[in-house]
């Protein structure tokens, strides 16, 4: 079980790892807001609880006989700021919920970092079933997965998705470049603004990144008219 967390202390927490000290320019520096971006009109009848009953008890691709539970995703429907990652692991299947583990502590220090609580943004992964021993999923696993992220995504109509790993932004994007290369600027799936960065696991294992994934995050503060603290 994931212990609950001072939104503070994540919030400096996670501006000491990527070297901000000059924390008083987020309270005094205002980004003035971007133009609307342009969108689609959410149709009237589609809903992410619509989207999760056709899901059901879903079988089908092959993860679904050693999971524990569908990860659907949470976050409010009218979300300006969506996350996905690649799909649940042994925490996230035991809870049925997205981003739980260390990964999930380390993504909600930076979403405070951002300005937003948790519970502001959704979450979601590439496929909603975990594969065995973590491993990554297979193509068929991702393309039985993908209408219904595309479907989510759709009901939602973020002003942006941060694209978390490889998985996420390759799917996403529609490009078949590394992380490395794909991160660091906008590319756009059906209108809205995306930004890959590494996933928070990666993170976890490389802390010497979170400097880049950082600078990412700044990037879409920007767009979505949030202040940035500076670096000194």
């Amino acid at each position: 079980m994931t212990k609950p967390t001072d939104p503070i202390l994540d919030w400096l927490d996670f501006f000491r790892d990527v070297g901000v000290t000059d924390l008083s320019a987020a309270s005094q520096e205002q980004v003035p807001a971007p133009p609307a971006l342009p969108g689609q009109p959410k149709p009237a009848t589609l809903s992410l609880s619509a989207i999760r009953a056709d899901l059901g008890d879903c079988r089908r691709c092959k993860l679904h006989p050693t999971r524990t539970n569908i990860v659907f995703g949470v976050g409010p429907e009218n979300a300006e700021l969506v996350f996905v990652g690649e799909g649940p692991g042994e925490n996230e299947d035991l809870k049925g919920e997205p981003f739980v583990g260390r990964a999930g502590e380390l993504l909600t220090k930076m979403i405070v970092a951002m300005g937003y609580k948790r519970q502001e943004v959704y979450i979601a992964n590439v496929v909603k079933c975990r594969p065995p021993g973590n491993r990554d999923p297979e193509p068929d696993e991702i393309a039985a997965c993908r209408p219904f992220l595309e479907r989510q995504l759709d009901a939602i109509r973020p002003k942006v998705i941060v694209a978390l790993g490889a998985f996420a932004a390759q799917l996403i994007t529609g490009s078949t470049d590394r992380i490395s290369l794909l991160r660091g600027r906008f590319h756009e799936f059906r209108g809205i603004k995306v930004m890959p960065t590494f996933h928070p696991s990666y993170l976890l294992q490389s802390p010497s990144k979170k400097k880049e994934a950082w600078s990412d995050l700044q990037q879409v503060m920007k767009l979505l008219g949030k202040p940035t603290p500076r670096r000194d």
